[in-house]
């Protein structure tokens, strides 16, 4: 528990670090820092005085222990979008024999709305396939050029296999994508031992970097110097500041940069990984399986017209738990009118995310009596809480 290193309002039980943790305590200075020492009496010289130039990989390094991925192989930068643009594109020009990029249902939406904008500019037939995420084994085929699946469903909290799946699909010759957005941070990740060719991931939900945090892309040591960027920006290129007229990507990861970072946003990401210098991933795993499976019996247990949509077994999903109720938007928005913070997702989704860094048992059984409360004394059903706002 380090509930003492992150800002949460009085009263506040807060289930939705799953969607954007809370503030660390340390960001606040972190990021004044930036603003005023640095941006302010730096101006321009703090990209070399500051290290601001440096972040990406810097920052990198820091994250890479977090997913299990070796030095010099993660760099920090733009979206979580244009990430998996990145991943994509170098794969499918590495498979240029191959047609399918199979994914499943469970998929975060943005990934395939990236895949579907790629693939109109490809030049060539590419096959989106997506198939039910228990059926994604059975069609790795040498027909696939890519597999690209996020570890734990944003929705349900299904977690998948990584180690199994990736082996098969280099069984069959096809390159693995994964999204860790609702992994880091989360669980324990191997990347260095699974071996995917690629994976990305955001900063903003378990690992606390703030709303707009940068994303993060990994690429297998082995790959770095094949892989040809689609997104040839300059800061990725060999000699950034000799302003060539041609693109020459970098002999390391930094190839992987697009353009300039958010370094005031960086600035949080810093601090929010200081949080993480002393923790294991195993204790947190194990602390978020007990915090829900304690949820799962008392809501159960206490409110019946709820059905659960996660998985039943604990290591079959990340470190959210999802229920399901045809009113879940009304019930989710008196929860969060009685001082528990949990979100929604269409049609009938009701989202918990359970971080012990500050979550603890007293928070989870507090939470369900609140629950219990809005559902026995009908308090959904007022009005109000039915008004939908722009971000469910």
């Amino acid at each position: 528990m380090r509930r003492n290193d992150f800002y949460l309002p009085e009263g506040i039980i807060y289930l939705d670090g799953n969607s954007l943790g809370p503030m660390p305590i340390a960001a606040q200075q972190r990021v004044q820092q930036t603003v005023v020492d640095e941006w302010g009496e730096m101006l321009i010289t703090g990209w070399n005085k500051a290290n601001w130039f440096q972040q990406p990989g810097l920052l990198g390094n820091r994250l890479a222990p977090i997913i299990g991925a070796p030095e010099n192989t993660v760099i920090i930068g733009d979206t979580l979008s244009i990430k998996v643009y990145q991943a994509l594109a170098a794969a499918l020009q590495l498979q240029a024999d191959r047609s399918v990029i199979l994914t499943d249902s469970g998929n975060f939406p943005t990934d395939l709305y990236m895949a579907e904008g790629l693939i109109k500019t490809v030049g060539r037939h590419i096959e989106l396939k997506v198939v039910a995420p228990e059926e994604v084994k059975e069609h790795l085929d040498e027909s696939v050029a890519v597999m690209m699946l996020t570890q734990v469903d944003y929705k349900t909290g299904r977690l998948h296999d990584m180690a199994s799946l990736t082996e098969k699909a280099q069984k069959v010759g096809a390159i693995s994508i994964w999204d860790l957005a609702h992994s880091a941070g989360a669980l324990p990740i191997h990347l260095e031992k699974c071996k995917p060719e690629f994976a990305v991931g955001c900063t903003y939900k378990y690992l606390n970097a703030g709303p707009g945090a940068p994303a993060f892309i990994y690429v297998r040591h082995d790959l770095i110097n094949k892989v040809e960027p689609a997104l040839a920006g300059w800061h990725g290129h060999s000699a950034p500041f000799a302003f060539d007229a041609h693109y020459t990507p970098a002999n390391s990861i930094e190839r992987m940069r697009i353009g300039t970072q958010p370094v005031i946003q960086m600035a949080a990401l810093s601090a929010a990984l200081d949080v993480w210098d002393k923790i294991s991933l195993d204790d947190v795993r194990a602390q978020s399986i007990a915090l829900s499976e304690l949820f799962i019996a008392q809501v159960e247990k206490r409110c019946p017209a709820l059905k659960l949509i996660s998985p039943r077994n604990s290591a079959d999903r990340g470190s959210q738990v999802s229920f399901g109720f045809e009113h879940g938007y009304a019930v989710v928005q008196a929860l969060i009118a009685n001082g528990v913070i949990g979100d929604f997702r269409a049609p009938n989704v009701m989202r918990f995310g359970f971080t012990p860094l500050y979550i603890d048992s007293a928070d989870v059984l507090t939470a369900v009596d609140k629950l219990e409360y809005v559902l026995n004394e009908g308090i959904w059903k007022q009005e109000n809480f039915h008004q939908r706002a722009a971000v469910t």
